[in-house]
């Protein structure tokens, strides 16, 4: 790493903080003026509320506004050096354009790992915290729980779920085979979540009163009563992943490896959704670096020019290709066009980037 690097490298760290400070709680702010009343709503401090609230939603707008971000912080960083008429001192000591980028592209890569991290570690272990409502920031209200699908497939309701006690009142599972056949229904007055981390899924239902009853062709082909008393139920849905399914994006908070099981064991406009998020999840880390090939041309030229229009043309250009993929990504394409929504800006704006790349003067 050369004095240069380290030198562009400060300034991208610095205005890497600046950018997620100002962009974050502006974001924050925007959705405070808009929901205040609903933190009213809840029982007992209303800051003590949007500290647990916007708390977990903090790596959500990170997630979110990670490519935006960096290409800010890339930006500004070689806007300044062009400015102070840096780039021309750099071209004067026989350094390439190319060169200068470099650790830009470095750091960007860097940022992309962390933008990793965030959704796939971070998020999911906090997805119930993330489906919570303005009006339920602290988690404790009850809500009914309708026809929740398995893994396994196994369909599950219950009248009333308790946040707070973890605890299902009124539960049934509809017990089902691969095909969606009946198999069995099981019963309880009430279920408590028990943690065992010897489980595949780290706990278990304890049901009071449980009782589980089946289709009687296959409790006599099986040589079993047709009820059966039930003291344990094992799945997947824990109160974690009870809680995040009352949100309508919970595939959002879900990590790689879970969309990919749950592609695997549903059908339909489900799995549609799920493969969508999967690979959204592949392309999204492109498009954050492809944005920044798009912006960095404009800022990266040695002949002298109006910084304020070279600015404007990286930002439209930019803009565009992130507008683009916003709007892809509310796309509905069916069969072996699903995957299209989450491919099309990188297949529409790399030979862009390209272009604009290789017409770079260094």
């Amino acid at each position: 790493m050369t004095t240069l690097d380290r030198y562009i490298l400060r300034g991208l760290i610095v205005n890497y903080v600046i950018a997620i400070a100002v962009m974050i709680s502006m974001y924050v702010l925007l959705d405070v003026f808009f929901n205040m009343d609903e933190f009213t709503e809840n029982a007992g401090s209303v800051l003590v509320n949007m500290a647990s609230f916007y708390g977990s939603r903090v790596f959500l707008y990170f997630a979110q506004l990670s490519g935006v971000i960096t290409l800010f912080a890339c930006l500004i960083t070689l806007a300044r050096m062009r400015r102070q008429n840096e780039l021309i001192a750099v071209l004067a000591s026989g350094i390439s354009l190319y060169r200068v980028a470099a650790p830009v592209v470095a750091f960007a890569l860097t940022t992309s790992v962390l933008w990793y991290v965030d959704s796939e570690v971070v998020i999911p272990s906090i997805a119930n915290k993330l489906a919570r409502r303005h009006d339920d920031a602290m988690g404790r209200n009850t809500f009914s729980v309708r026809f929740l699908r398995a893994a396994n497939n196994d369909l599950l309701s219950a009248d009333r779920y308790v946040p707070d006690d973890e605890m299902l009142k009124r539960m049934a599972v509809l017990r089902r085979g691969p095909k969606g056949e009946l198999l069995s229904i099981i019963e309880a007055e009430e279920a408590r979540w028990e943690v065992d981390p010897a489980l595949p899924e780290g706990g278990r239902w304890h049901l009071e009163r449980g009782v589980e009853r089946f289709r009687p062709d296959l409790a006599d082909a099986a040589g079993r009563a047709e009820r059966e008393l039930v003291e344990y139920y094992e799945t997947d849905l824990d109160p974690q992943s009870i809680e995040t399914r009352q949100s309508s994006r919970w595939m959002h908070y879900l990590s790689t490896r879970r969309l990919t099981m749950l592609a695997n064991s549903l059908e339909g406009e489900a799995r549609r959704q799920a493969d969508e998020q999967r690979y959204a999840r592949f392309t999204t880390p492109l498009i954050n670096l492809l944005m920044l090939f798009l912006g960095l041309p404009f800022i990266l030229d040695r002949l002298p020019g109006s910084l304020l229009v070279a600015g404007g043309k990286a930002l439209f250009t930019c803009g565009l290709c992130f507008l683009l993929t916003f709007m892809v990504q509310n796309f509905r394409a069916e069969g072996s066009l699903s995957t299209l929504p989450a491919w099309a800006p990188v297949i529409l704006f790399t030979p862009v980037a390209v272009v604009l790349m290789d017409r770079l003067r260094t």
